[in-house]
């Protein structure tokens, strides 16, 4: 395995708040020198969601807590401490700018330019400087300046369920949380293209992306499907195993389909697909139930029984009689799909999970973590470091990047412009 990361050579000079910061974070799991530049008094989100975990670094003062999230996406970072209120402040910004790749505004947009450090500005002093700017709405549009937190981003792209509690009222039911993460992941993946374009032509590049559009984006087949249902029935229709009716898009087309279902096991709940009449077949045979299938061939494709009660509670005795367990192992036998469903707990003990995830441990970045998801071939991704404490690598940071000695160092801190 090399020891060289993939995106060795890269620095990054990330001002974040909070959740945006997962930006800078999956690049400095590839390898980036991520260097996160906070105010003084540091990122709130050290303090905010939960839990709130002590770290377990000997060398940290007494008492130290953080949140899981801001140790998970800042984790392999570098901290420095910098007021901006100040134009010596500005200057300092600018000297760790000169010799980086990218810059990453992860705040309301225009937060840096109001401190004097616009794409301009940093053109002056790195013309291959790429800019991202993330946010909760954008740069544009009526909502660009509305506060927000990440749940909201769901909310308005439609991906957020509404449940009534037991004494009526409304509230959020439990969700995957979109928006915060494919922000952040479509960001990253820009930025490298940006760099790879700078590297190639001198030119930076400034972008903006909103975690409200990536989380819209995301659901792009929901969305996409509504605005087809607009054009006449004769242009957009159904598959040929709804017989040209329209479904509702995505899972809400499927409530009650059959043989692509949730059931009940003996101990738990498997996810049936047999939406193909071949693995249809497959499962028949697998149970010596082909009378099943000769009854209910279905369609070669798409076939899901939709509303086929009869065939609804045979497959749940059927499914019932055996382990979620022991369903899978049949699915894998019998060229099947079945899925074991799990929650965010009993995932932990699956096997597949145990396979491909590695845990990376307390001891070494506070909160047991899951490692980066790629595998790549060839390549030992970098081991991630401890989320950094405010300003951890002030000192280290200047005299590495900005070339500053001890003294003007010293005359910076006592001015309160490094912390």
């Amino acid at each position: 395995m090399s020891d060289h990361q993939l995106l060795s050579g890269v620095r990054v000079v990330e001002s974040s708040m909070l959740g945006p910061a997962e930006m800078g974070g999956l690049l400095a799991d590839l390898g980036a020198d991520v260097v996160k530049v906070e105010p003084p008094g540091g990122d709130y989100g050290r303090r905010m969601t939960w839990p709130i975990i002590r770290t377990q670094d000997p060398d940290a003062p007494e008492g130290t807590d953080n949140s899981l999230l801001s140790l998970h996406i800042n984790r392999g970072k570098r901290s420095v401490v910098i007021d901006l209120r100040q134009e010596a402040g500005v200057e300092a910004y600018l000297d760790l700018v000169r010799d980086a790749d990218v810059v990453i505004e992860a705040m309301r947009p225009g937060a840096l330019a109001k401190r004097g450090l616009s794409f301009e500005r940093l053109r002056e002093v790195n013309p291959k400087i790429v800019f991202c700017s993330i946010s909760g709405y954008g740069a544009t549009g009526p909502y660009r300046d509305m506060p927000a937190h990440g749940i909201a981003f769901d909310a308005w792209a439609g991906q957020m369920p509404i449940m009534t509690d037991e004494n009526g009222y409304a509230r959020m039911a439990e969700h995957t949380s979109v928006g915060i993460h494919a922000g952040p992941m479509y960001g990253a993946m820009v930025i490298l293209a940006a760099v790879i374009n700078a590297r190639a032509t001198g030119e930076g590049t400034t972008m903006e992306i909103a975690q409200s559009d990536a989380a819209a984006y995301f659901d792009w087949y929901r969305i996409e499907t509504w605005k087809a249902y607009e054009r006449p029935e004769d242009e957009v229709y159904g598959n040929a195993a709804d017989h040209g009716e329209r479904r509702a898009p995505g899972i809400g087309g499927m409530g009650n389909s059959v043989r692509y279902q949730v059931y009940p096991t003996s101990d738990g709940h498997i996810l049936f697909m047999a939406s193909e009449q071949a693995f249809w077949k497959n499962f028949c045979a697998g149970i010596d139930r082909m009378d099943l299938f000769e009854r209910w061939p279905g369609a070669e494709y798409g076939e899901h029984a939709k509303g086929n009660l009869e065939m609804q509670a045979i497959l749940t005795e059927i499914f019932g009689s055996r382990t979620t367990a022991e369903w899978v192992v049949y699915g894998s036998e019998e060229n099947t799909p079945i899925c074991p469903i799990n929650t965010p707990k009993t995932i932990m003990d699956d096997p597949q999970f145990h396979d491909r995830f590695e845990w990376i441990p307390a001891e070494q970045l506070d909160a047991d973590m899951l490692s980066f998801p790629v595998k790549v071939d060839g390549k030992n991704l970098p081991a991630p470091t401890r989320a950094p404490g405010v300003g951890q690598h002030t000192d280290e940071v200047f005299k590495e990047i900005a070339g500053y000695d001890d003294e003007r160092i010293a005359a910076l801190r006592e001015s309160g412009i490094l912390r």
